[in-house]
């Protein structure tokens, strides 16, 4: 069983590694959503269908394991999750105070706001879209919080790890999703300083001291960035600690997405599930699972944005 697994994983790195291996792999998470025509924001003809396109998707690093996806939110959708993100503060401020002041004060804070918004139409469109891309189960994801800041006069990066109060030893983070809702005019990129890998991208006078020193992201309205938080056997990566370098001039907008390794929320009954989709590949799945696989080998059981997990349905991550 151990040596089966390790092999597994093994070829699943190695298919990770290799572009080759990627048609493969995508096989079954290339899936057509139609949008409703119910939705809270009008979209465009391009919207009416959405799905996973792998040519967009590129691993930026393997240590830690860091993917980016290009266009992976259309920006009448970035638009939507800032304007729930305002409305919620502004009815929050509302309920103490009628001063319009507060709100003004609030949304240009330089410190920071962390919204968790409500699920709508198109937010659970968006989670559903991660979860695909990702194959981390969505009973498992926190709800999506949105963060926006205003210029800093800090040099120093802001650690962005904002689930790290949370971390019990019961309930360790898996992965972690940021989308980037807006286009910033100068910092706000997201660093890794405890990586071993050193980004050798040419970086142009737009790039901040903060993002020069370290292997960094810049953030680009659209794009999303899916970080693991965990090794292959679920132990922690320290390479995987991220901060965000502090707005030099513009504002930013963000929403983070946590997963966890166990579930957070109550699993939908199987009625709701796709049956067609949901499916073990071996025929020990369910065995593997009672003793704990889904929790010991994620990526081989459960699947990674490059490699289709084997026991998909025995995990019960669709």
């Amino acid at each position: 069983m151990g040596s089966l697994l390790s092999i597994s994983l093994l070829l699943a790195s190695l298919c990770a590694s290799l572009w080759s291996c990627q048609a493969g792999s995508y096989r079954k998470e290339l899936r057509t959503k139609e949008v409703g025509q119910d939705a809270i924001i009008q979209l465009g003809r391009s919207m009416q269908f959405t799905r996973i396109d792998p040519s967009r998707v590129i691993q930026l690093s393997w240590r830690p394991r860091v993917f980016l996806y290009r266009d992976f939110l259309f920006d009448e959708e970035c638009d939507h999750l800032i304007y729930l993100a305002n409305e919620k503060l502004e009815r929050s401020l509302a309920s103490d105070s009628d001063s319009r002041e507060a709100v003004t004060s609030s949304l240009n804070s330089s410190s920071g706001m962390a919204t968790d918004i409500a699920s709508d139409d198109t937010v659970a469109r968006i989670e559903d879209r991660i979860s695909t891309w990702s194959f981390l189960p969505k009973e498992n994801g926190k709800p999506l919080k949105v963060l926006h800041y205003g210029i800093e006069e800090t040099k120093q990066a802001d650690d962005h790890n904002d689930d790290k109060s949370r971390l019990a030893v019961d309930e360790p983070v898996m992965a972690t999703v940021v989308l980037y809702l807006s286009n910033v005019n100068q910092g706000g990129e997201t660093t890794f300083p405890k990586s071993k890998f050193k980004s050798s991208y040419l970086r142009d006078s737009t790039w901040t001291d903060c993002a020069k020193t370290s292997f960094s992201v810049k953030p680009l309205k659209g794009n999303a960035l899916l970080i693991f938080n965990l090794n292959p056997n679920t132990t922690p990566d320290v390479s995987s600690s991220y901060a965000r370098c502090p707005v030099l001039e513009g504002e930013q907008w963000i929403a983070t997405k946590s997963f966890h390794l166990r579930a957070t929320q109550k699993n939908k009954s199987s009625s709701e599930s796709d049956s067609t989709d949901c499916t073990d590949e071996e025929e020990n799945c369910s065995q593997w699972a009672a003793i704990g696989e889904c929790q010991r080998n994620p990526v081989y059981m459960i699947g990674s944005p490059d490699y289709y997990g084997s026991c998909r349905k025995s995990c019960k991550a669709c």
